[in-house]
């Protein structure tokens, strides 16, 4: 099992390679026909994430812990059985718990939040191991990391003791019931009453995003736009002849030919003229794509722990025409038009829930038929924090909603606008639109341009 890069080797080389990604950053107008060519490698990737890690542990950790009140944070993993929050919180080389690995977090005050493992890798130098090589020789390895949490804890003192639990937050729910039960019992009673369940601390590390991540991210994005592109056009469709099964695949596969993984399984489907189109779940039905039809695509890659999600229109051009239909061009003005509504919502220090009240006024005052179901992206593609509506409930989210959204998070603002189209006999055309957004104290910028026009097959 390899080592993690030391801290000190990480932050020199993921410097360097910040450099190189500065300088790579795309614009999906002007791609390079192999935007992945330019990704760094795997060990270049993994020392740029070492070095985020650094800075999210000194930077946010100690503000996560103070704003929660919790003077000490357990995150307890067992090998193929880690808290959401785990890979966060660790190496990038740590693929796994090392059988029993259980991360100890303490405010001390001026001196700093104090890291501690147990039982597990010290990260790159991030983590201070708690060992007792003579009680190693005593007791069980099964036995050991739960004797020396207790001996921890007796010597801290904690007034409370932060455990990962929640039961409308799955990323925050990360302590399971067998775990819980051994931590009761190593920690005896008395310990044990001062265990406080908190779904905050995980959530907020989770969803507060470094500027030094951003290069990076603008480069991942690049390459969703540009296989997207590709993807939506004669390079790929041959309409009256390609499926939409064949373009998702198609996509998974040059994805991975990129260096890139996906969170799910893209999806690519079909509205056409006389036959309505509204939205359902994906499924596995196969559509041949034609002539006319509009497509649409939701496409969700990952690199060097981050996670894109991104939803286009495209149109397929009847023989003679070299644009789409000036109604369908509209329709997507007015999807355009609910991403800004959506953006003005996104306000630090409103809940989610409140942010989907205020677009969905604004967008019934402006006449538009549509929906709201944003969220934040990030670590995870449906990443930690509020939830701005769902697709399928325009109101009040219970739990998820009634979360305050933060400064310095990212957002995958997602949608769609259905207005009528003339040249379709008014039948409703969904522009379903999802772009990545970042969020600061003064407002929200797209990671790349947003998408403003039709991507066209059958246009040379």
């Amino acid at each position: 099992m390899t080592r993690p890069v030391t801290a000190v080797v990480g932050t020199a080389l993921a410097l360097g390679i910040l450099g190189i990604v500065l300088a790579a950053g795309v614009d999906p107008s002007t791609a390079t026909a192999d935007p992945g060519a330019a990704l760094p490698t795997l060990r270049e990737q993994a020392a740029l994430r070492q070095e985020w890690l650094r800075l999210r542990l000194e930077r946010h950790l100690p503000a996560v812990m103070r704003r929660a009140g919790a003077p000490m944070w357990l995150v307890i993993a067992g090998e193929y059985n880690e808290d959401p929050v785990f890979f966060s919180l660790v190496a990038p080389t740590e693929l796994s718990a090392h059988r029993r690995s259980i991360l100890v977090f303490c405010d001390r005050g001026e001196a700093g939040v104090e890291r501690r493992v147990i039982g597990g890798s010290d990260s790159g130098g991030l983590y201070q191991p708690y060992r007792d090589p003579e009680l190693a020789r005593q007791v069980s390895r099964d036995r050991l990391a739960w004797e020396l949490l207790r001996r921890l804890v007796e010597e801290r003192q904690p007034a409370s003791i932060a455990v990962n639990i929640s039961t409308g937050t799955a990323l925050a729910d990360g302590l399971s019931a067998g775990d819980r039960e051994l931590l009761e019992t190593a920690l005896g009673p008395s310990w044990s009453a001062r265990l406080v369940r908190n779904d905050n601390l995980a959530v907020e590390y989770l969803s507060l995003r470094l500027p030094e991540m951003l290069p990076f991210y603008r480069r991942l994005m690049g390459i969703a736009h540009h296989l997207i592109g590709r993807a939506f056009s004669a390079e790929v469709i041959v309409p009256g002849q390609t499926t939409t099964t064949d373009v998702v695949w198609w996509l998974r596969q040059e994805a991975a030919r990129l260096g890139c993984g996906v969170w799910f399984h893209p999806t690519v489907d079909v509205q056409r003229r006389g036959l309505g189109g509204g939205f359902k779940p994906p499924d596995d039905t196969e559509t041949v794509i034609e002539p006319g039809d509009v497509i649409h695509v939701d496409l969700g890659l990952t690199a060097a722990g981050l996670a894109t999600d991104t939803q286009h229109m495209g149109y397929v051009l009847r023989p003679g025409e070299t644009d789409a239909p000036a109604g369908l061009k509209q329709a997507l003005a007015v999807g355009n038009r609910l991403q800004d509504i959506v953006c003005a919502a996104m306000r630090p220090g409103r809940t989610g829930n409140e942010a989907l009240a205020a677009a969905l006024a604004a967008m019934r005052a402006e006449g538009i038929q549509g929906a709201v179901y944003s969220h934040p992206v990030g670590d995870h593609g449906h990443g930690a924090g509020p939830v701005i509506g769902l697709w399928d409930r325009q109101e009040a989210v219970p739990v998820r909603g009634d979360r305050a959204i933060r400064a310095d998070t990212w957002w995958a603002v997602e949608l769609y606008a259905a207005p009528p189209v003339p040249e379709w006999d008014g039948q409703e055309v969904r522009m379903m639109l999802e772009e990545d957004a970042v969020l600061t104290a003064t407002g929200t910028q797209w990671v790349l341009p947003r998408q403003e026009k039709f991507h066209l097959v059958g246009k040379r």
